[in-house]
């Protein structure tokens, strides 16, 4: 059996869940998430214990992968709606900042213009301090999206090597490569 598929999606008390088919719907404090799963995999919710177990209908390879994967899923959901997740930026470089314009982050990332993205629905993004080292934090219930959004943000313009100027994770550590080297020497 699948070591994580196997082990029940606890669910706190001010948690509401509901499955229908393949699709789950979970409602806590801080949103509401629905995501629909393959059909070969069966999901129930045991309401007198508060949890949600995955179970698999065969023991193939691709089987055995969707269990671990579901389980997974449901528990970030879960963790989702009560907690949240976030991720920190960093923008480091001189003239680099951010700000928050109406539904779009405004970056100005050493380019011609300013770089403008929309803000996807659900995530939320708080920009702590708007220069030299600016830092932003994208929050949200919805894991993959709060990941994607800060992924396409760091894409912008990713850290270079010799200055580590761009943008960048909080608990990124970059590699610094040495500048040119001076001779002082006979010519």
């Amino acid at each position: 059996m699948s070591r994580i598929g196997k082990q029940p999606v606890k669910v706190p008390n001010d948690v509401k869940v509901s499955i229908s088919g393949n699709t789950v719907n979970i409602d806590g404090t801080k949103g509401k998430l629905s995501q629909t799963f393959h059909p070969d995999i069966a999901i129930e919710y045991v309401q007198q214990d508060k949890q949600i177990i995955v179970k698999r209908s065969s023991d193939e390879k691709y089987h055995r992968a969707l269990h671990g994967l579901t389980r997974a899923l449901i528990s970030n959901m879960v963790l989702g709606v009560t907690k949240g997740y976030s991720k920190n930026l960093e923008i480091i470089g001189l003239g680099y900042n951010a700000k928050v314009q109406g539904k779009d982050l405004v970056l100005l990332l050493g380019y011609t213009h300013p770089v403008s993205l929309e803000i996807p629905k659900g995530i939320k993004v708080e920009v702590t301090n708007p220069t030299n080292p600016a830092k932003l934090t994208v929050s949200g219930t919805d894991k993959q999206m709060v990941g994607q959004f800060s992924a396409v943000i760091r894409g912008m313009r990713p850290p270079e090597p010799y200055k580590g100027m761009g943008v960048k994770y909080e608990d990124e550590v970059i590699r610094r490569k040495a500048g040119k080297a001076f001779t002082s020497g006979s010519a």
